[in-house]
């Protein structure tokens, strides 16, 4: 039985859902992969390490954006560590943003995704960045704002959640308007 059930749930039940993923949605089934000049560069479903001033940041990972070991901090919110590192990141975003108030700050810059890769910030996210990147880019607020609106996301059948944005693909954008 043990042998059966390996075979049936480890090899054959993987290959049967693998491919139909394959037929039915072969892009996502293949990690969703953005390539610039034939050179894979992310991919839409995994966040990434943005740093520079002229990039838009992601949210914080508690695994520093390492897939394998993906998952969060598991601090709890009475954690003084966490508390720590919340205060160490709020005075970061203040400092590169002119000293913003750190109650401005929104809360997906501040804290780590339970998997530590996700992908998307919220729009509030992005628009307390924007002065940032414009200024870093030299670029009109209103041209950047009009990309960010191309490129937002609306929420789970537009009743679920707040309107958001993938960062590689807002970022990719970035760099075809200013190159």
């Amino acid at each position: 039985m043990i042998l059966w059930f390996t075979l049936l749930t480890g090899v054959i039940y993987p290959l049967i859902i693998t491919g139909i993923s394959l037929l039915t949605m072969p892009e996502k089934a293949r990690g969703s992969f953005i390539t610039v000049n034939n050179k894979k560069v992310g991919s839409l479903l995994i966040g990434q390490k943005f740093t520079a001033p002229h990039y838009f940041w992601s949210r914080p990972s508690a695994v520093d954006f390492n897939p394998l070991p993906s998952g969060g901090s598991n601090l709890s919110p009475t954690s003084n560590v966490l508390k720590e590192i919340v205060k160490e990141r709020q005075l970061n975003l203040s400092k590169a943003h002119g000293n913003a108030p750190l109650n401005e700050i929104p809360v997906d810059l501040i804290y780590a995704s339970a998997s530590g890769l996700d992908p998307h910030i919220s729009l509030q996210a992005v628009h307390f960045q924007l002065e940032r990147v414009a200024a870093a880019r030299k670029l009109d607020k209103k041209q950047l704002e009009q990309l960010i609106a191309t490129h937002a996301q609306k929420p789970f059948f537009y009743l679920l959640g707040d309107p958001y944005i993938n960062v590689l693909e807002l970022n990719r954008a970035l760099d075809e308007v200013v190159k």
